[in-house]
């Protein structure tokens, strides 16, 4: 029920800080709170406003994106698990993001080498293409050029 409901809340509220008005009010905040500094006399109460002000937000944002980035992240990777399960990748990759970041570098080296091998395969490869392609033209032409001889 209460991880619900704080999913619930995180989420409009992720949503709603990452509007453009949510980020015009707090610069309209900031502006007012400038201007009225000498109103108050810029006395330690008007700075400890906005300090306090500022300081509790970011705290309870620090939670609130943290907690919407975890989710977004185990959705992310729940969605990539089932296209490499359901896929032609090799099954063993499902799970990496439980590893230490120095075996997922090592995975992560050993794909690029696995990819420039594979470019490399597939240029022999288009290479060949090529120059059965251009044998078989030349024979062709050839054959064309005897028949008409």
């Amino acid at each position: 029920m209460f991880e619900k409901l704080f999913t619930k809340v995180a989420n409009k509220v992720a949503h709603i800080t990452g509007l453009p008005l949510t980020f015009a009010i707090c610069c309209l905040t900031v502006i007012v709170w400038a201007v009225s500094g000498p109103v108050f006399g810029f006395s330690d109460t008007w700075q400890l406003v906005i300090n306090t002000g500022t300081t509790i937000i970011t705290f309870l944002m620090v939670f609130l994106i943290q907690n919407t980035q975890n989710r977004d992240g185990a959705a992310i990777q729940a969605k990539l698990d089932e296209l490499i399960r359901v896929g032609e990748a090799q099954n063993h990759f499902i799970g990496i993001e439980h590893l230490t970041e120095s075996e997922v570098e090592e995975i992560r080296n050993k794909c690029e080498e696995a990819a420039k091998r594979h470019d490399r395969d597939e240029e022999q490869k288009v290479k060949k293409i090529a120059r059965k392609t251009a044998e078989t033209v030349s024979s062709r032409k050839q054959k064309a050029r005897q028949s008409a001889a």
